[in-house]
Parts: C-alpha cells; structure tokens; sequence
C-alpha cells in the first residue's frame, strides 16, 4: 500500500461554510483518518495550502490546524507545479474568474455553488474547463445527507410506487442584526453583493430534484423580501434589497409536482431546518437532515373531516422511523473524497461543473418567473 501525495489549494477558507465543512470537517479529517483510499488500496494525503486576502486570519487557521502552507498570494499558488487542485468557497461573484484563473493555470477545480450569478457565465466556465481537458467538481452537499440517502433507498427499493407529488420546507428565523447577531452574512441580502435565496437554494433544489426525483422541466416562482431593513456586521442599518424568502413550484419528468419553500424568515415548528415529503401510490415519506419517516398504504389511517370537534389523531405517532443501518459520514467529506478518487484514479464522476450550471440555469429561470408572473421552461443546455 502505497501513499500518495495531492497538492491543494483552498480558497475561501475564512468563511463559514469553508472553514466549518471544507477545511476541518472535510480536508482536516480526511488527514487525521490517513488519507483516501483508492480502489486499488492505495492512499492519497491531501497537502493543503490556505489562501486568502486576509493574511494574518489565514495564517491563524493554518497554525491552529496543523497546517504548514498558507499565503495571501494567489497567483504565485497556482503558478506552483506540484499544486494540482484548486478549490473555492468564496463569494460568488468572483468565483468565475477565480476557477478560469485555476483552469488556465492547469488545476483540477472543485467549488461551492452556485458557480456563477448568471447562466451565461457558468456555461462558458464549463465549456472551458471541458476544452482544458481537467477535472471538476461542484458540492452537491444536500446528495449525500443521511435523510436523502434514506429517500434514495426507498425509491430505489420501489417503496414509494409511483412517485408524484414532493414537498419540501426550507429555513429558519435569521435575526435581523439589531438586538441579537444574524446568523448569515450581512451580503446574502443584498442584491449588489450577490445575495438572495433564489440564487442561493434553487441551485441546492436543482440537483436534489434532478437526483431523487426527475429532471426539472419547468419552474414557477415567487420571491419576496419581508425584512427589508437589517443590521451589518458593524452595527450599521442597511437596505436588504435582495429576496430572504422564495415559494416555488416545479414541473419534473414523468409528472412528479415538486414544490419548495426557502425562507431566511420564517419560523421553525417542523421536524429539522429542512424536510421534504414525498408521496407516491403506494407510500410517503418525510425526511429531514438525518431522520426519515414512513407510511406505507398498508398502514395508512382513515382520518375524518370534522371541523366541529377537536381532532382526535395523533398524526405524528402514525409514521414509523427508517433504521441508521449504516454509518453516515459528513456529507461534504464524504463528496470530498469521491472528487478526490476521482482526480487521482479517474473514478466515476457525475457532479461536475455541468451539474452547477443547471443549478444557475434554474435559479435565472426562478428569477424571471418572479419578474415576469408566469412558468419559465427549462430547455436542454448547449455544451
């Protein structure tokens, strides 16, 4: 058994989701537990360098990590040979040119999504990174978390039947910033900085849908922005002009009815931050991050419409949980160490940047059914 060595750059390690999920609960681990093993037992050892515009915050994270690379200097990183991947998880306008940057220097590049703000623009990123002949990768996240996985095995087990009808709820209550500290960066609503949850969730909602359920055909979607005054970072008032709620219908292959609300404001009473429901002839189910539950049509209940007594059912006690039988890992390591397999042993790959620009492709549509009041039809991309 053999170890090898892969060159990593990481961008956009400061923030939240790329401190938390990529770097220590992704690249971090995956050194702590050995490496990634390759089909042929082989072990590959991620070599990090951190970089960032923030020298001294990077060098911080470094060290605490047992980290020994870290710059400011992003190009002379990609001017490094014996680098041959590069990641982002920076802010999203930039994210384009930051991936050409890479792409043109010869990396393999894996990113957060979405991977632009516009259609155009993410296209022609794929189309690049395609005539470069490198490989590259977009976080599916959502894919590989425990309650999906869950909905997976029922489908693929023929529980559900014909499946045609999802619902799913998304978000929580994101504090305004003014008597106790958002949640969020201050940026995600506004419109200038590339905020907004249609953009943000629609491209999460593209592949949970395409992969579960059937290929988004067709979308309608109504957004709103229902606080539109917040507090920043600093403690200064700012206009939030961008969309913190969305409610959108989608049209699937085979007739499945899909339909999802996002909200940054909205109130939590449900099982988890995000469930969905799905329904079919000869089953239902509902899953949230980690925990899934089933009624199969066998088991279903007579429930009697009778607006004048109280309701005597205890709607909740009549689903039954689907066991762990297996061992879940973090959902971004275990995505992380696919690409991973895949860069060094040419692995099967399906989520590259292609996926990513369906997931701008639906949140642009989502955005024009707002302005526009109507159904946007999805077409097929052109590569």
């Amino acid at each position: 058994m053999a170890t090898q060595r892969l060159g990593l750059i990481m961008h956009g390690i400061t923030g939240r989701m790329g401190y938390n999920q990529h770097l220590v609960r992704s690249i971090c681990a995956i050194r702590d537990q050995g490496g990634v093993v390759l089909p042929n037992g082989d072990k590959v050892m991620p070599d990090p360098i951190l970089v960032g515009r923030n020298a001294e915050k990077v060098e911080e994270l470094a060290k605490r990590h047992g980290i020994a690379r870290w710059g400011s200097d992003l190009d002379k990183a990609l001017a490094n040979r014996d680098d041959t991947l590069f990641f982002d998880a920076g802010s999203t306008q930039m994210r384009a040119e930051l991936l050409t940057r890479a792409i043109d220097a010869g990396k393999h590049v894996y990113c957060e999504k979405p991977i632009s703000e516009t259609l155009e623009v993410a296209a022609k990123l794929a189309r690049h990174a395609d005539a470069r002949g490198i490989r590259h990768g977009v976080v599916q996240d959502k894919l590989y978390l425990p309650g999906l996985q869950k909905i997976r095995m029922l489908r693929d087990s023929g529980f559900f039947g014909r499946i045609f009808a999802v619902r799913g709820e998304f978000g929580y209550w994101v504090f305004e910033g003014d008597w106790q500290a958002a949640q969020r960066p201050s940026w995600n609503y506004r419109k200038g900085d590339g905020g907004g949850i249609i953009l943000d969730m629609l491209c999460h909602w593209r592949y949970v849908l395409d992969n579960l359920f059937g290929e988004v055909k067709s979308v309608s979607c109504l957004g709103a922005t229902h606080i539109p005054e917040r507090v920043d970072e600093a403690g200064k008032r700012y206009t939030a002009d961008a969309d913190d709620a969305a409610y959108a219908t989608f049209q699937l292959e085979g007739g499945v009815v899909a339909h999802i609300n996002s909200s940054w404001a909205v109130r939590v009473r449900r099982d988890d931050l995000v469930t969905f429901q799905v329904d079919g002839t000869h089953g239902s189910a509902v899953a949230g991050l980690t925990r899934c539950f089933t009624q199969h049509r066998v088991n279903t209940p007579r429930p009697v419409w009778n607006p004048d007594q109280p309701q005597t059912m205890t709607f909740l006690d009549q689903w039954e949980e689907v066991p762990d039988n297996v061992v879940y890992d973090n959902g971004f390591k275990a995505q992380w160490e696919d690409f991973i397999r895949h860069v060094v042993a040419g692995t099967p790959w399906k989520y590259t940047l292609w996926e990513g620009v369906k997931g701008v492709q639906l949140a642009e549509a989502g955005l024009q059914s707002w302005a526009e009041r109507r159904w946007v039809d999805l077409p097929a991309l052109e590569r």
